[in-house]
C-alpha cells in the first residue's frame, strides 16, 4: 500500500522517485478510502477500540537508522492515546535513549526473545507480541531491515514478528536511509514486495541527512507518523462499527 496523491491504490511504480510523497491532507483522504475496505478477521478487535471497550494496542519497532534518535518521541506520541509496546533491534539501540522512553512502556530487544522460554508450551515472545497488537509500525525502517522483510528473513525479534504477522491487521513502515540507498534499484524491488504483503508506506522526506547530504530519505516526523496511523485506525474502526451495528 502506498500513500499517494491519487488516493489509495495498489501500485507498482516504475520508479521510486515518482510522485508518491504527499501532504498530510492527502494522507487524510487516503485513509478515508482505506477505512471503507472490506472488514478482515481482525476487525472485531478494532470494533472494541471503536466502541470504547479498550484502547488500541500499538506495537512500535525501531531498526538500525540514525532516525532512531526520534523513537522515544514517537513512543510518547502514541502512548498518550494507545497501549504501546516497543521492539528495538540491536543496531537501533545505539541511537535510542532508553531513559527518555515512556515509563509505563515495555521495550523488548533480541535478548528478550528466548529469555523466559524453558519448555514446550511456554510462550514465545514474537508470537505473543504479534497476537497482542492491533497494528504494527516500524519507524525507522532501515534499508537492511527492509531487505530482510522483503526476503522473508527472520533473524531477530523484529523480523520474526513480521514473518509471523497477520496481514489482515494494519502495518505501517516509515523508511529512513541515505538518498543513494533510497534511490537504489533494490529499494524499489523491496518496496514492491512489501506492498504485495499489504504493508503501508509512510514515505521519507527531503531534508539535510545525518551524513550532511541534502536529499530524500529522512524519516517522516513522529507527529506525522502518529497522525497518519491514528486517523487510519479511527476511520477503519468507525467503518467497522457501522457494519457490525
Amino acid at each position: 500500500m502506498y500513500f499517494e496523491n491519487s488516493g489509495y491504490q495498489k501500485q507498482k511504480s516504475s520508479s521510486i522517485t515518482n510522485p508518491l510523497w504527499v501532504s498530510f491532507k492527502q494522507l487524510q483522504e487516503t485513509c478515508k478510502v482505506m477505512a471503507h475496505s472490506e472488514p478482515a478477521s481482525a476487525d472485531r478487535e478494532l470494533f472494541q477500540v471503536y466502541s470504547g471497550a479498550r484502547r488500541p494496542r500499538i506495537l512500535l519497532a525501531a531498526s538500525g537508522s540514525v532516525a532512531a534518535i526520534k523513537f522515544a518521541n514517537l513512543c510518547h506520541c502514541f502512548s498518550e492515546w494507545a497501549e504501546v509496546k516497543a521492539v528495538a533491534t540491536k543496531a537501533s539501540m545505539h541511537f535510542i535513549d532508553t531513559a527518555s522512553l515512556p515509563m509505563d512502556m515495555t521495550l523488548y530487544t533480541d535478548e528478550d526473545e528466548w529469555s523466559t522460554w524453558k519448555k514446550i508450551g511456554d510462550s514465545v515472545l514474537h508470537i505473543e507480541l504479534r497476537r497482542w497488537a492491533d497494528i504494527m509500525v516500524i519507524a525507522p525502517l532501515s534499508a537492511n531491515t527492509l531487505g530482510k522483510i522483503a526476503g522473508g528473513l527472520c533473524d531477530n525479534l523484529l523480523t520474526c514478528i513480521v514473518r509471523a504477522w497477520d496481514y489482515s491487521k494494519p502495518f505501517f513502515v516509515a523508511p529512513a536511509m541515505n538518498t543513494l540507498m533510497w534511490n537504489n534499484p533494490f529499494t524499489e524491488r523491496h518496496l514492491m514486495t512489501i506492498d504485495d504483503l499489504g504493508i503501508s508506506l509512510i514515505p521519507p522526506v527531503t531534508k539535510r541527512l545525518a551524513c550532511g547530504d541534502y536529499g530524500n530519505g529522512a524519516m517522516a516526523e513522529p507527529s506525522l507518523i502518529y497522525s497518519t496511523v491514528r486517523l487510519f485506525l479511527e476511520k477503519r474502526a468507525q467503518s467497522i462499527g457501522r457494519n457490525i451495528q
